[in-house]
């Protein structure tokens, strides 16, 4: 939480190689003020993500790979911020993913306020197996249920 994607990501770069392993980035946990990890909420802005989509693309290029799917996970205003300089290249397929946990209604504003409002390019949706069923939550979203947002979460993930 205390470095830099620019610092991370080429730790990765060998692994990153294989066509199956993509990327996930939690913008919760970078503290670029030097705060400890989990204190606060932290975020990224358009130029750290897009660091991540042009090593990427790199990657993809230079190894005549499928595209990578970038996974920016995302429940907050200010950990996506300048969403729309975010660019989009074919080598890389961004999807914000809709991380936040709570009931039902708590989620569908998290969704309509940072993924409906905000589109980058693709849409996904967290599932907590856990976290989502406290304080009187109507039980987790089923998979029809989620195919009703729009935009149609591409991603799920559960967890």
């Amino acid at each position: 939480g205390l470095s830099r994607l620019q610092d991370e990501l080429p730790r990765f770069a060998t692994h990153l190689k294989n066509p199956r392993f993509h990327l996930g980035v939690d913008p919760e946990f970078s503290m670029t003020g030097g705060q400890k990890p989990a204190t606060l909420i932290g975020g990224f802005n358009a130029d750290d993500i897009n660091y991540a989509i042009d090593f990427l693309a790199g990657i993809v290029r230079e190894n005549n790979l499928p595209p990578k799917i970038l996974v920016v996970h995302r429940f907050t205003n200010d950990m996506v911020m300048n969403h729309k300089l975010i660019k989009k290249v074919p080598e890389v397929q961004v999807v914000i993913d809709m991380d936040g946990w709570g009931g039902k209604e708590l989620k569908a504003g998290t969704w309509k306020r940072y993924i409906y409002e905000q589109p980058v390019q693709f849409a996904g949706f967290k599932i907590f197996y856990k976290n989502d069923l406290k304080k009187g939550s109507k039980g987790l979203y089923t998979p029809a249920e989620l195919m009703k947002f729009k935009p149609i979460p591409m991603y799920i993930q559960y967890q």
